[in-house]
């Protein structure tokens, strides 16, 4: 059909108008590397929810009448990703809509955004961590941070001290549930923020970089979104964290040099164009 002459992405996650997260990032990154980002909106905010007060629209219960047009069109996509999930219902929506246009080439991403810190969001239940966990079998690639690996394996989280073998660890089991790729992110070294990087039939490996600034809103999205488009794109897996990573961190430097709050997301506009487009 003429409408799937070029590459595209659909991307699930919430529409935060302010603060740089979500589809506010995934829109230019994506695109900018050479794919059409495809959105569908779980929410609509004003500005995300780290901040004191914001304006909030669940798109729940509209979401299904919204894919039913695009499943009108016709249209298909080589890539397939999805952030932030506000409920039960909107995961079991995401799983719906692999089974249905993720064919034999698409590749499925799962950022498995579900808390931070060593702490899962107040919003996400026991039964919605369990629905989690049938997502990312679904999945080619997951980018889950520290926490979030740990709540999926069932393993105690700690801020820093991980030995190779306990990251080897959490890794397996995390392939074993489906995956294809993990990339498990923010495991502080010393000075550096690493990234272990694990793939089935193939040895680990883990990428550093030196440590920019404090925790900023939206620097997981910024990375999930050139992991996806990579992904698409061939771009070795490897290959595509490091530039992830280092994007994420000149973005920090930047957005600090220009003084931004942190609420307000990682500057990436401003280097946007360093992203190698392959």
């Amino acid at each position: 059909m003429p409408h799937n002459h070029q590459k595209k992405i659909a991307v699930i996650n919430d529409l935060s108008g302010f603060g740089r997260c979500s589809l506010t990032v995934s829109l230019p990154i994506i695109s900018y590397l050479g794919i059409q980002c495809c959105p569908i909106p779980t929410s609509i905010l004003s500005n995300h929810m780290g901040f004191a007060d914001y304006f909030f629209d669940d798109y729940t219960d509209r979401m299904e009448g919204y894919i039913e047009k695009w499943r009108g069109l016709g249209l298909r996509f080589e890539g397939i990703t999805s952030g932030f999930l506000g409920s039960k219902e909107q995961i079991e929506t995401v799983i719906g809509f692999i089974e249905e246009f993720g064919e034999s080439g698409t590749k499925v991403i799962i950022d498995p955004v579900m808390g931070d810190n060593g702490r899962i969001y107040a919003t996400y239940t026991e039964e919605m961590c369990g629905e989690m966990r049938k997502l990312i079998e679904y999945a080619d690639i997951i980018t889950p941070n520290l926490t979030e690996c740990c709540r999926l394996t069932d393993t105690v989280y700690k801020e820093k001290g991980w030995k190779e073998g306990e990251l080897y660890a959490m890794a397996q089991k995390l392939l074993e549930q489906g995956p294809e790729k993990v990339v498990i992110t923010g495991i502080l070294q010393g000075d550096f923020v690493a990234s272990y990087v694990a793939q089935k039939d193939k040895k680990p490996k883990i990428i550093q970089v030196h440590k920019a600034g404090a925790e900023r809103s939206g620097t997981g999205d910024v990375f999930a979104s050139i992991i996806a488009a990579d992904a698409v794109n061939g771009v070795g897996f490897e290959e595509s964290v490091k530039k992830a990573s280092d994007f994420v961190r000149e973005g920090i430097l930047k957005t600090m040099e220009l003084d931004i709050p942190s609420t307000d997301g990682v500057c990436f506009e401003e280097i946007l164009y360093t992203l190698k487009r392959d």
